[in-house]
């Protein structure tokens, strides 16, 4: 039998049940994938039959041959952690890049994530950027997600808002966040715009819907989300306090700790 390491499927059970406590996954929402090297599959035999295979719908080629560990459509974040050979499925892809074949889970029939397309060609431009990227975290964080009803959607807007509102934030994503216009989920088309976009930002924003964050591992992904939710989290705190600020981070006080970091932020984006 085939199946992946079972240290990250513990760790994606990890990920996903916190997610969802945190509301940022409700019921069905988000979907997480994560590249899974050849080492951490175990009882590999060559000749193995493949369980059944799923059109991708695109050319992924670029991937041909990786294995990934992706959660399923129409999925609760809730139940993975105590079902996760149904919830989750380890998937490798195919030679010619149009499907993706299924090795292990999903063993009551499912399959990955409609959104999974949108993964892999995130996945593949992030790789252009860094070798060592693995993971595509797509969620909802509640604050992130009301900015972008009263707030102008642009990137260099966004990304000093939410560095202004904790040092953390410059440090973890210098490069700032990108945005892409309101678009129809699960398409190609939502698919393609994130991957153009992952080739500058390591997370995206869906406007009125969520985030695309990607990293090298669960818990770097995971700790991304985390510090760009509670920078948002802090201006809805801001607003709520009455919204006059008295103080704040400077531009010049960003540069300093861009400097004492070893970051650079994103050209353009600091006066």
């Amino acid at each position: 039998m085939k199946f992946v390491d079972a240290a990250i499927v513990k760790k994606m059970c990890e990920v996903t049940r916190e997610s969802y406590e945190r509301y940022w996954d409700e019921r069905n929402g988000g979907n997480v994938s994560v590249r899974v090297l050849p080492e951490e599959v175990a009882g590999y035999e060559d000749n193995q039959e493949v369980i059944r295979s799923f059109d991708l719908g695109f050319d992924a080629s670029r991937l041909a041959g990786f294995y990934y560990l992706v959660t399923g459509t129409g999925r609760y974040f809730r139940n993975i952690i105590h079902q996760p050979e149904l919830d989750l499925g380890l998937v490798q892809i195919s030679e010619d890049g149009k499907t993706a074949d299924l090795l292990w889970g999903f063993a009551d029939g499912g399959k990955p994530t409609s959104e999974f397309p949108s993964h892999l060609m995130s996945h593949m431009e992030r790789l252009t950027v860094n070798p060592e990227q693995r993971v595509v975290f797509h969620c909802h964080p509640t604050n992130l997600i009301a900015l972008t009803f009263t707030q102008e959607l642009e990137e260099r807007h966004l990304s000093r808002l939410l560095w202004k509102m904790q040092a953390e934030s410059l440090v973890v994503f210098p490069e700032g966040i990108g945005v892409i216009p309101y678009m129809t989920p699960g398409t190609r088309e939502i698919g393609q715009a994130t991957a153009k976009k992952m080739r500058e930002f390591q997370a995206v924003i869906w406007p009125h819907h969520g985030l695309f964050a990607s990293g090298v591992s669960l818990d770097e992904t995971y700790g991304l989300v985390e510090v760009i939710e509670k920078a948002a989290m802090i201006y809805t705190q801001v607003g709520a306090q009455g919204g006059v600020v008295k103080q704040e981070i400077t531009d010049q006080q960003l540069k300093e700790l861009a400097q004492a970091f070893g970051v650079m932020p994103h050209e353009g984006f600091l006066d």
